[in-house]
């Protein structure tokens, strides 16, 4: 959420930074809304005040023994024409409440302008490609060539956009899991949480993914109004919702893995072949939560923190500075980090790495105590995957795949393998 106190004094310093998405305000329907707010407030304190005045007068006129029916009725009227008036008023701010959730964070001035991911910047990289002596598989062909990868059964079970894992396979996507947990918590000082994969719409609200990205959740049935996770930045960053944070608490460093559940509404047609992109895939996800003074070094550690574990596995990949009309709804600022595949001969994303500042800090009322002002303020908020899991299996595969279609361990899960080297065909 904008700061709605710069939304009032500067709105065309605010629309001319989400033009910069694309997005258009529309600053005269805001200030339309607002000034009929003022004036309905304006009116709401004048009847009250007067309602009140008239209360008041009817006491002392009771105990003077004046009649005190004229008056009585002058306090019923006041009441019901300021029931009336409170109605006014919120129903224009509902609707300008409304018009504030849909709109975007304001980007740092550091994002590149661009409208597409075509003006995306390669900030740096790190590894070369493996120049293989033959054309490589996929990680489909090679799941399926050594019988571990299950897109028929997971058919059969759900649906599309699913997936069965065996064996080794399996296992190496857990070795993979517990590797980033235990690098993310031993090296770079994160505390492990386990969180619900179920939660309310406030936390979702919260984050930023209501109400505009409802078509993308996956909604339970009854009335609790319960949805999976998307992602565990939403039960994550939603331990610090309606809470004051003392400045000696920060930064808090959290991670968490959980399966993500998406809809991918919209996707119909991009990435069906394989794993890329699925209904319910697993992440093991960083969080960090810091003093607004921070929080643009703690989103280059942050970024550095993912990348980390590319380097540990040895892959290949490229950080990207997302441009400005390819930038999510809640970010001021985006890395992504793209891990090559030989199979696809691109670089692909495996994490993304965003600074959200103040904006899901306001949705959720999350705040930090600044000691020079003794007052509550916006804490700012940041996340990223630190990897994500099951894209991290397809770059394993793919560029650690052998010519007899075998995947060779890593060297820094071999450990977690129980010593295996390599993974053949059964």
């Amino acid at each position: 959420m904008l700061d709605s106190k710069l939304l009032r004094t500067e709105p065309e310093k605010v629309a001319a930074n989400l033009k910069r998405r694309g997005f258009v305000l529309d600053v005269a329907k805001f200030q339309m809304l607002e000034d009929a707010r003022k004036q309905r407030q304006i009116r709401v304190d004048e009847l009250r005040n007067e309602r009140n005045t008239h209360a008041k007068s009817v006491g002392k006129a009771k105990a003077q023994g004046q009649d005190i029916v004229p008056l009585l009725k002058q306090v019923e009227d006041l009441g019901q024409q300021l029931i009336t008036a409170e109605g006014e008023l919120n129903a224009v701010q509902s609707e300008l409440e409304q018009l504030i959730m849909y709109l975007p964070n304001l980007l740092q001035d550091s994002v590149p302008d661009g409208a597409d991911e075509s003006a995306n910047i390669e900030v740096r990289r790190w590894g070369e490609p493996i120049q293989f002596p033959y054309a490589p598989l996929d990680h489909v062909a090679l799941g399926e060539g050594l019988k571990m990868l299950d897109f028929a059964s997971a058919s059969k079970i759900s649906g599309a956009r699913f997936v069965v894992l065996h064996g080794e396979l399996a296992r190496l996507q857990r070795a993979l899991t517990q590797f980033m947990l235990d690098l993310h918590t031993r090296e770079h000082g994160y505390k492990e949480l386990y969180v619900p994969y179920i939660v309310n719409a406030a936390s979702l609200t919260g984050t930023g993914n209501l109400p505009k990205f409802a078509e993308d959740l996956f909604a339970l049935k009854g009335e609790q109004g319960f949805y999976l996770i998307p992602t565990a930045e939403v039960p994550v960053t939603n331990m610090a919702r309606d809470e004051i944070l003392e400045a000696n608490m920060l930064p808090i460093k959290y991670v968490a893995h959980t399966p993500c559940f998406r809809s991918e509404a919209g996707s119909a047609g991009k990435d069906t072949r394989g794993m890329i992109r699925q209904h319910q895939f697993e992440k093991v996800e960083v969080v960090q939560l810091v003093r607004p003074q921070d929080s643009n070094d703690a989103h280059e550690q942050l970024t550095s923190h993912a990348e980390e574990v590319l380097k540990r596995l040895k892959l290949p990949y490229r950080t990207m500075a997302l441009c400005s009309g390819d930038i999510g709804f809640g970010s001021s600022k985006t890395y992504d980090i793209e891990v090559w595949l030989p199979g696809q001969q691109k670089y692909r994303e495996i994490s993304s790495c965003s600074n959200f500042g103040a904006f899901q800090a306001r949705r959720m009322q999350a705040r930090w105590r600044n000691p020079e002002t003794g007052k509550p303020e916006p804490l700012h908020t940041l996340n990223g995957s630190g990897v994500a899991v099951g894209r991290a299996l397809v770059a394993v595969m793919e560029n650690y795949q052998q010519p007899d279609g075998s995947i060779v361990i890593p060297d820094v899960l071999r450990s977690y393998m129980g010593g295996l080297e390599k993974i053949k065909k059964v």
